[in-house]
């Protein structure tokens, strides 16, 4: 969601600076901070930021760098030229001399007010956007870096997923042993096959094989909707949250070290992969 884009349009006179920052936000946030000229167009560039920019806290910033030697002050020549008359009624003195005290007296001068940049609005609106294409193309970027993270990241809960796999018909039998053992060493006497069926019963409660077939099913999911081409963050929460709370139970079910420990490798990928969401539009 972060991205930076700047250009500089040339124009007779002046400079016009533009540029773009975007952060991460859930909802679309738009600062606009533009001169006073341009006022009149903030809500033609707001729609042009959220068409193309759809999320975001987004900082636009649009200035102008005057030349030099651009003056935009003219001369009132008839008020300096009443203030002369009105000087000569007061004091002799040569022309030259009257004019310096004149032209420095109040209304002497006009500010030119400049509207070349309304009657530039073209221009500048093209390089808007273009400043925003640039901009857009940069999260893409960052967003496709992303996508090869978690991807990567769900490989990995994939390959714990079958490492899981592999140790559950081990630890059924070793806690199938040691429900024996304590038996024994009960010393009752006791009917084998009541037994074996109270036994399969309790055993049922550790059974994860059913978590493992959703989480498949969930990754599997979530791995199609990445590569989906339209805005898919708020799925992919709502999907890594499913997968989470699948984890979870198996880790509640594990009763092995072993397994555990991959569990909690599975829940660090997981957590890694709902911070990288944040980014996702």
């Amino acid at each position: 969601m972060t991205a930076y884009s700047s250009t500089i349009l040339n124009l007779k006179n002046y400079k016009v600076i533009i540029e773009i920052k975007c952060l991460n936000s859930k909802n679309l946030d738009i600062s606009c901070k533009i001169p006073s000229e341009l006022k009149e167009k903030d809500n033609s560039i707001r729609t042009l930021i959220s068409k193309n920019l759809q999320r975001g806290k987004i900082d636009f910033i649009l200035y102008f760098e005057k030349d030099l030697n651009y003056n935009p002050t003219i001369i009132n020549s008839k008020i300096v030229s009443d203030n002369i008359k009105e000087l000569k009624k007061i004091a002799d003195g040569d022309v030259a001399d009257l004019l310096k005290i004149a032209i420095q007296m109040p209304n002497a001068y006009n500010v030119v007010k400049d509207s070349h940049a309304v009657k530039e609005w073209s221009k500048i609106r093209k390089e808007i956007t273009k400043t925003i294409a640039h901009a857009d193309k940069y999260r893409i970027n960052e967003g496709l870096e992303i996508q090869k993270d978690v991807t990567n990241k769900i490989k990995n809960i994939k390959r714990s997923i079958i490492k899981v796999d592999k140790l559950k018909h081990r630890r059924i039998k070793k806690i199938k042993n040691k429900i024996k053992e304590e038996i024994v060493n009960l010393n009752l006497k006791i009917d084998d096959n009541r037994f074996e069926q109270e036994l399969i019963y309790y055993l049922e409660k550790y059974d994860i094989n059913e978590e493992i077939v959703r989480l498949n099913s969930h990754i599997n999911f979530f791995t199609s909707v990445v590569k989906s081409k339209s805005p898919n963050g708020k799925k992919l929460g709502f999907i890594s949250q499913e997968m989470g709370r699948e984890i979870n139970t198996v880790g509640a079910k594990s009763y092995d070290a072993e397994m555990q420990k991959i569990v909690i490798e599975m829940k660090d990928e997981l957590e890694k992969i709902k911070e990288q969401i944040f980014n996702i539009l």
